[in-house]
């Protein structure tokens, strides 16, 4: 069983690209930039609406990627992001 997302950490809306459209972000966003749905407080704003991307949906916490802390997150998704996108 996976984990629960960590309260105000964002890294999985913030490291990887997405290609599909996001409302407020037509062509999808850069790895590294912070998605326009993610709030102040670092949730997603469009979380149970049709309109957040299925690749959102599909990536789930688990241990090795949230690690113990946000930096831990980031860091992993920013590698996996360099060593699956061409």
């Amino acid at each position: 069983m996976g984990l629960v997302c960590r309260a105000r950490c964002g890294a999985c809306c913030i490291a990887p690209s997405i290609s599909s459209p996001i409302p407020g972000m037509p062509h999808g966003k850069p790895a590294g930039v912070r998605c326009v749905q993610l709030t102040d407080d670092n949730r997603c704003a469009i979380f149970d609406q049709p309109t957040r991307p299925k690749v959102c949906g599909g990536l789930r916490p688990e241990p090795a990627m949230c690690g113990n802390d946000r930096v831990h997150a980031l860091t992993w998704l920013a590698d996996l992001e360099r060593e699956t996108v061409p």
